[in-house]
């Protein structure tokens, strides 16, 4: 068990995302809860996890699942009561896992109390909570668009005013500038830390400097300046670990973030490597091959690059990504080994890992019929597409690859009805092939998915080598083969990889030939790796 009292005790740490409505629902109603967590809590202790990331489950009328809160300090009734919650946190800490809070703080719901009356008068006090611009209906302040799509400027008649939102129209942005604003999210994030909260997940954190007026939505002037005074006033008041989502970092700015005094965060999560098949020019839907030179020479540029001087975030998938067995892996033939093999290669890096709920069953994506998705996201493009005169099946093929309804069906825990997710109808269906991949098969299995995250978490927790060693690349342009190297002193890794549906040649340099083999995903071939191969090998103390 981690002692959480020492400083930066993250860095040895392990979470694990989950996402509530999609995990276990305990009252037949088809959609998780928190209770469904309590029951499941014994399940993440012997997968060997040291803190849960859970996904909003603040209030929230749910128009983008949770992330348009509308009250802070409360839990949203799907999934249970400020009791439920208080529960969970406790249940877990009494088994050495912490609770990392989802937290939403660029904006609010359209519904939330402050935006309610920001809206009823340009005098009233929460007015300027949030980020306003003259206009006349129909005049936009400018041509700025909203991730969702649509423009981000909302007429709102009773001021004469728009709002700015980047995302929803139902998600008006807060108005940092204000300090108000910053004091009121302050205090509600000190409330939740006195709850027993031992983290936070900062959603888009880095699009909270905005200038709408420059088109500036991300790593505003004043960004760094806000996360300073954010954790000079919250975080560092306890001993917590912090991420925050920044789709916009440069390794520069990871740095600043994640420094090592604790000025600001732990760790962000940056995208480089999740965006390396999105085409320049073209849109995050449009499909294209894993460019895997320049994937693996950017995970060396970011393991190199913060060493010693910030600190990286280790995941493939989350909420918002497609499973990453049937994006990067074989999700067919070879599904167990691939997903074994992308399991070793990233939790051998240096980094705090992420596992997503399913991750360790090797979870797959899921096809819908597209009545059927739930996604915002989904729906806009299909219905944009579809008004362009794309083929249907063209766009079904992109939702089927990158939707992020792909990572929402509901965990599937056994081979009975509903996969023990749920005795009602799922909110999302759950994938039919719940009947071979399921966490009580694989906890059966000493040979499964399953099986390999708890060696590589034990192994973590083991050798300080994965948490403190520097990075090398190998075979930097070999076009299968992801090879990297881990030193501390006496300790060293190699990490050997091989991508690919076909078998490689591949022979253990010195002084690697006798070198003690802590993890592999199948059995050995002299002079060859197989494909799919993955293995972790280790020269040092015992």
């Amino acid at each position: 068990m981690l002692d959480k009292t020492k400083k930066d005790w993250w860095k040895s740490a392990v979470v694990y995302q989950i996402y509530p409505k999609s995990f276990q629902d305990t009252t037949g109603s088809g959609v998780g809860d928190i209770p469904g967590i309590i029951r499941r809590l014994d399940y993440l202790q012997t997968l060997g996890i040291d803190v849960i990331w859970l996904s909003p489950v603040c209030a929230s009328p749910q128009v983008d699942n949770g992330y348009d809160i509308s009250d802070y300090r409360d839990i949203d009734p799907m999934f249970g009561t400020l009791a439920d919650m208080r529960r969970l946190i406790a249940e877990a800490k009494r088994r050495g896992i912490g609770i990392m809070m989802d937290l939403v703080l660029n904006h609010t719901s359209d519904r939330h109390p402050w935006f309610v009356q920001a809206r009823q008068g340009r005098e009233n006090p929460y007015h300027d909570y949030y980020v306003w611009r003259d206009g006349q209906p129909g005049r936009l302040p400018n041509g700025m668009q909203a991730v969702f799509g649509g423009p981000a400027w909302e007429w709102v008649p009773e001021v004469g005013q728009y709002y700015f939102h980047q995302f929803a129209p139902q998600q008006p942005d807060l108005n940092w500038e204000n300090p108000a604003v910053r004091r009121e999210i302050y205090d509600m994030i000190l409330w939740w830390m006195d709850q027993g909260v031992e983290g936070f997940q900062l959603d888009v954190i880095d699009q909270i400097a905005k200038d709408p007026d420059l088109e500036i939505t991300c790593n505003g002037p004043r960004l760094h300046e806000f996360l300073r005074e954010l954790s000079t006033e919250t975080f560092q008041k306890g001993c917590l670990v912090t991420v925050g989502e920044a789709w916009g970092a440069d390794i520069p700015r990871a740095r600043l973030c994640s420094a090592p005094d604790g000025s600001e965060l732990s760790m962000v999560f940056q995208f480089e490597q999740m965006v390396l098949d999105q085409q320049p020019g073209k849109e995050k839907w449009d499909l294209a091959p894993l460019p895997f030179v320049k994937m693996k020479q950017s995970f060396a540029r970011w393991q190199q690059g913060l060493h010693g001087c910030g600190w990286n975030s280790l995941f493939l998938n989350n909420h918002d990504l497609p499973r990453i067995v049937s994006r990067w892996g074989n999700d067919g033939a070879y599904r167990v080994r691939s997903a074994k093999l992308l399991a070793i290669m990233l939790h051998g890096m240096q980094g705090t890992p992420y596992i997503y709920q399913g991750e360790e069953l090797g979870m797959t994506n899921i096809r819908l019929p597209i009545e059927q998705y739930q996604d915002l996201e989904i729906r806009n493009f299909y219905q944009k597409r579809r008004a362009e005169g794309c083929p249907e099946e063209e766009i079904l093929r992109s939702i089927y690859a990158k939707g992020r309804d792909n990572a929402r069906t509901p965990m599937q825990w056994n081979a009975g009805p509903g996969a023990g997710f749920t005795t009602g109808t799922p909110w999302l269906p759950v994938n039919p092939n719940y009947r071979e991949i399921n966490a009580q098969a694989e906890m059966a299995d000493p040979d499964s998915v399953f099986a390999c995250y708890q060696k590589l978490i034990a192994l973590r927790k083991r050798y300080p080598v994965f948490v403190e060693g520097d990075f090398a690349l190998h075979e930097a342009e070999h076009p299968r083969l992801f090879v990297y190297e881990r030193s501390l002193g006496e300790e060293k890794l190699l990490v050997v990889c091989n991508f690919g549906d076909e078998a490689t040649p591949w022979k253990a340099p010195d002084p690697w030939k006798n070198a003690q083999v802590l993890i592999e995903n199948c059995p050995r071939q002299e002079g060859a790796l197989q494909p799919w191969e993955a293995r972790i090998l280790y020269c040092g103390k015992q």
